[in-house]
């Protein structure tokens, strides 16, 4: 029974202590920089597809392509985390890059200094550049300072990024298609939206603390598990008052789910 013992406490220790395979491992640092390169390319081939598709025009309504792209981008960008990038800041800061200059695409495209219709198209409400200056810019704001801040070593990140990208964007999707049932204090929100948010925010959650612990960076729980669905209620909370038409979601999604996670966690 203590050989038996020893040897669990042995795995455990080797899970949760590991380091990542990377692309060089005697060299991190061209590692990251090609991962970087790795990841920009599919980042960019994420935005192009929905471009185009948004171009087209009838394929999907403008609305829904706006929101595909909210859920896909920083979904995709948290399943590369992984297999891509070293641990550490080091990892964070070069996996940081790609949606940094994201919010620099935001700028120079909501300011017109120059023009992309796909992008627009399939990123703003009523295809005006200058909304690219509010959501899409906070967007990429909040998924940049969680790869920072928070990292593949946080559980906070994954909170905050599946929150943002599967439950806003369901919540959006799912009230337009469903939400006959309007909220009694917020008339433009409705209950199968709110149900949309939390479900589809808890559930990415859940799927990534899994994916995460996989490689040994985090340990599955049942508290965590609970910690997930409280920070997705929160977020709903939050995303489901008035005070939604007058600041951002994607704002005020990511500020609670970072603020309650760092409560929790």
């Amino acid at each position: 029974m203590a050989l038996y013992k020893n040897n669990v406490s042995r795995s455990r220790s080797f899970l949760f202590t590991r380091q990542p395979a990377v692309m060089f491992p005697k060299n991190t640092v061209l590692s990251d920089i090609s991962a970087c390169g790795i990841f920009g390319i599919i980042t960019f081939s994420c935005l192009s597809f929905w471009g185009e598709i948004g171009k087209r025009g009838g394929i999907f309504d403008q609305k829904l392509i706006r929101k595909l792209v909210h859920i896909n981008i920083g979904l995709v960008f948290l399943l590369c985390w992984r297999p891509l990038f070293s641990s550490g800041i080091q990892g964070a800061l070069f996996a940081s890059i790609v949606p940094g200059l994201n919010i620099l695409r935001m700028l120079l495209l909501g300011l017109g200094v120059y023009h992309d219709e796909g992008t627009i198209k399939s990123m703003s409400r009523h295809g005006d550049r200058r909304e690219l200056l509010k959501g899409p810019l906070y967007y990429a704001l909040s998924i940049t300072l969680a790869c920072i801040f928070f990292w593949k070593t946080s559980p906070i990140s994954i909170a905050v990024i599946c929150n943002l990208c599967a439950g806003d964007g369901m919540a959006d999707i799912v009230g337009r298609r469903f939400g006959t049932e309007r909220l009694p204090y917020n008339r433009n929100k409705s209950f199968a939206g709110s149900i949309g948010m939390v479900t589809a925010g808890f559930l990415a959650s859940v799927g990534y603390m899994y994916y995460f612990a996989s490689f040994g960076y985090i340990e599955v729980s049942v508290g965590m598990i609970l910690r997930f669905a409280v920070i997705s209620i929160a977020s709903t909370l939050v995303e489901s008052l008035p005070i939604s038409t007058q600041i951002d979601d994607n704002l005020t999604i990511s500020l609670t789910s970072a603020f309650v996670g760092i409560l929790l966690f």
